[in-house]
């Protein structure tokens, strides 16, 4: 079994391997001692891992309950937030029990904003059952919803006790899902590691996954170690997300999914960047790796409204926008743009 300890403002460790999540009460158990344990999921999930995760729980001496939403960006809002503290509360759970995140992105930023919200924080355990929450989403403590206004606007800095990511759930993926969730990793590969970059490139993804999994999370934990709260080089994490999210809010959620959109905003800033001279000869292989995996390059979304909506992202400060640009493959850097310069970069 791969660990890697990530030392923030709580250190907890990510467990990677294979075929362990029936023993996903036994190492709970190691980490948290006590109170009862609440699993929350989607209804995809549920159908594949619930009752396995239920019933480790169980035969590790855990008591648990679960509480299953429907699957979906749309789910990500105040609506199943109440309806998990409701839940809690009517079955009296206090501070002293936990949460356990079972599924995607949507789950782990759901439950985790729950617990990091219900008697003003409890604990909280990650099990990630996509490529994208396992590589990115459920490393680093960000918890959050989504409202009218945009993606992931109400949430908190939270972090797990404990992240257990068996590989062998991302078998139940279809090609079209596990590719989405590919983004994030190529992400990772281009902010901070050629190395990583290279085996996805030239090497068969599935067969090196706990490896590649290793990696991502590493770097992520690293960037969350130095910068916790996203006021410097956390913003690296950002590559390819200013535009994603004003894609997926101009679709409002539905068809364009987070890893196509995420993978049209790398190459789509990647490409503006090389043709202002910010990079060189980079594009073609992001672009190369992005259709390896069955990643989209481009939308029919009109530029003028993304970029109308990305002003409305959270990375759009007072002073202007943050603008996350690759110099080279596992080279980056944040760019300080003003609202005026933000329009001229997109109009290249």
């Amino acid at each position: 079994m791969e660990k890697v300890t990530v030392n923030a403002s709580t250190s907890y460790e990510i467990l990677i391997d294979k075929g362990i999540l029936d023993s996903a009460g036994v190492l709970i158990s190691k980490v948290i001692t006590k109170g009862k344990a609440l699993v929350v999921t989607d209804d995809n999930v549920d159908g594949f891992y619930g009752e396995r995760v239920m019933k480790s729980l169980s035969d590790a001496g855990i008591e648990a309950m679960k509480l299953v939403f429907p699957h979906g960006e749309a789910s990500k809002n105040h609506s199943t937030l109440l309806k998990i503290y409701e839940f809690m509360a009517v079955n009296g759970y206090t501070r002293s029990d936990f949460i356990v995140a079972l599924g995607g992105g949507v789950v782990g930023d759901t439950a985790g904003f729950a617990a990091s919200t219900y008697m003003r924080g409890i604990d909280f355990v990650q099990i990630p059952t996509t490529v994208l929450s396992q590589a990115d989403s459920s490393v680093g403590g960000k918890t959050a919803v989504n409202i009218n206004g945009g993606k992931n606007l109400v949430g908190l800095f939270h972090q797990p006790r404990l992240v257990i990511c068996d590989t062998d759930t991302l078998n139940t993926l279809t090609p079209e899902f596990f590719s989405d969730g590919m983004a994030e990793v190529i992400k990772h590969g281009m902010i901070k590691s050629a190395e990583l970059f290279d085996i996805l490139s030239n090497k068969d993804i599935k067969e090196n996954i706990v490896d590649i999994m290793k990696r991502n999370v590493t770097i992520k934990g690293k960037v969350v170690e130095n910068d916790e709260r996203e006021k410097g080089e956390r913003m690296l994490l950002n590559f390819g997300h200013t535009l994603a999210h004003a894609l997926e809010k101009y679709y409002n959620y539905t068809g364009l999914t987070h890893g196509s959109a995420v993978a049209v905003g790398m190459s789509t800033f990647t490409h503006i960047a090389e043709r202002r001279g910010m990079c060189r000869g980079i594009a073609d292989r992001l672009d190369a790796l992005l259709v390896k995996c069955g990643l989209p390059l481009t939308d029919e979304a009109p530029l003028h409204e993304l970029y109308t909506l990305s002003l409305r992202d959270k990375k759009h400060l007072a002073s202007g926008m943050n603008i996350v640009i690759c110099s080279d493959i596992g080279q980056s850097e944040v760019k300080k743009m003003s609202v005026e310069e933000y329009a001229e970069f997109l109009k290249s």
